[in-house]
């Protein structure tokens, strides 16, 4: 039988006969005697000049998505995109589609917010479009690129429950499920089995879902989300898991240029400016420099605004030279309890908060490793260290953690700012939000 050639290959077999398949992409009838079809296979497309009327009769009711098998000739053609066509077709429908696609995915769909039901409600259609496509192939490459990060630096990939006793971080915003007669909750982050797994393996990593039950409609927030968590203990300070985070950022988005670059040019997207070392300013001096900037005066915020992180980028950018900075020494009064407070300035939390392109994709901090300052920071917050959801966690720091820091990234919000989409839920393949739960 003969071996079937991708369309990315077939610039290597210029004269020869060849077997392709596919999907009718799309086809155009100019003649009974002359006709093009478009097919699609994992790697491209490639046209099919058909210039037989017994050919062209057998794609008469074969629609767009009809499995077809060519056998011909590969005939170079600078004027192709993959710089070849086939010619002398025999075609072979192998599933024929009869229905006409709701949606046509020879052309560019819009991914205006008005056209989102459209967009996500025929997902499985819209997907085979070139241009969606190419967002999940720099998604997988960019996976890849933070997985080989990690292998290269020692990390351990582990993977963690999603289905919890208690919420993470004891807060509101979780889904609550009933289990076998008990409460329990989805994982808004694998926050602590990431902290205790320090204590086997050092350094640790996972690429996985959270869940957030957020009553938001911004352009930045899903209910369901992938996120590359770290954690690496032994460290000296708080500036060796900002300078990790700072060496990933850099891989990964200079990786997954070489690897997607066709997809990149599909999008009009351009390569991050960033530099070796990523420019750091505390939230006090944002605040002060945006509002001598502005006269919006936030100085009394214990948080950034998402107007502020937009306008840091800018001129992070022209100034600094980085779409990428960090924002550091956030106020303790507003920390979570698994933080450390900063020990020179206990005003002030080990925590810095990773900025790129306009919004933040990570909190960086380091973690809070002795058990008594735990447990106080634990009730502090009016929480019990012994209740079902923190007492196996506190265990952890009992038998000893070292020094440890790391941080939870959103995996979609990387790329949507990589591609430059409008929305996290351009590069999510079936987005999750308060009002769709299909398809």
């Amino acid at each position: 039988m003969q071996d079937r050639i991708l369309a990315s290959q077939l610039i290597g077999y210029i004269g020869q006969q060849v077997k392709i398949e596919g999907w009718l992409h799309k086809k155009r009838e100019v003649s009974s005697k002359l006709a093009f079809l478009v097919l699609r296979d994992r790697t491209g497309l490639v046209q099919v000049v058909i210039e037989n009327e017994v050919e062209i009769e057998k794609l008469k009711g074969a629609q767009a998505g009809s499995i077809i098998t060519v056998v011909g000739v590969v005939n170079e053609d600078a004027r192709a995109t993959i710089g070849v066509e086939i010619k002398e077709p025999t075609i072979t429908v192998n599933v024929e589609v009869e229905e006409v696609l709701p949606v046509e995915i020879d052309k560019p769909i819009s991914h205006d917010s008005e056209n989102f039901d459209t967009l996500f409600n025929y997902r499985q259609i819209t997907v085979r479009s070139v241009p969606e496509r190419a967002i999940f192939k720099i998604k997988s490459n960019t996976v890849q690129a933070f997985r080989q990060f990690f292998w290269e630096n020692d990390f351990t990939e582990i993977h963690t429950p999603k289905i919890l006793a208690g919420a993470t971080e004891g807060g509101t915003e979780v889904f609550h499920l009933d289990y076998f007669g008990k409460p329990a909750c989805l994982a808004q982050s694998p926050q602590f089995y990431k902290q205790m797994m320090v204590a086997a393996f050092e350094r640790v990593f996972e690429i996985g879902s959270a869940f957030r039950a957020e009553l938001s409609f911004t352009t930045r927030h899903v209910t369901e989300i992938m996120m590359i968590d770290m954690e690496m203990g032994f460290i000296d300070n708080h500036q060796d898991v900002l300078d990790m985070t700072n060496r990933l950022i850099n891989y990964v988005v200079n990786k997954t240029w070489e690897t997607s670059a066709k997809e990149f040019e599909m999008w009009g997207a351009t390569k991050p400016v960033l530099t070796e070392k990523f420019p750091q300013i505390t939230v006090k001096d944002l605040h002060q420099m945006y509002f001598e900037a502005t006269g919006e005066d936030f100085r009394e915020e214990k948080d950034t605004s998402p107007i502020e992180e937009r306008w840091i980028c800018e001129y992070s950018k022209e100034h600094w030279g980085s779409e990428a900075v960090f924002v550091t020494e956030f106020p303790s009064a507003s920390m979570t309890f698994y933080h450390m407070k900063n020990e020179d300035k206990p005003e002030v939390a080990y925590r810095a908060d990773l900025l790129f392109r306009g919004v933040e994709i990570a909190t960086v901090p380091m973690r809070e490793h002795r058990y008594d300052k735990l447990i106080e920071q634990i009730k502090a917050k009016g929480l019990d260290p012994e209740e079902e959801g923190f007492k196996y966690y506190v265990s952890a720091f009992k038998h000893g953690l070292p020094k440890h820091g790391g941080f939870g990234m959103g995996l979609e919000r990387i790329v949507q700012k990589m591609i430059g989409l409008n929305s996290v839920k351009e590069a999510i393949l079936f987005p999750r939000d308060v009002k769709r739960l299909s398809p």
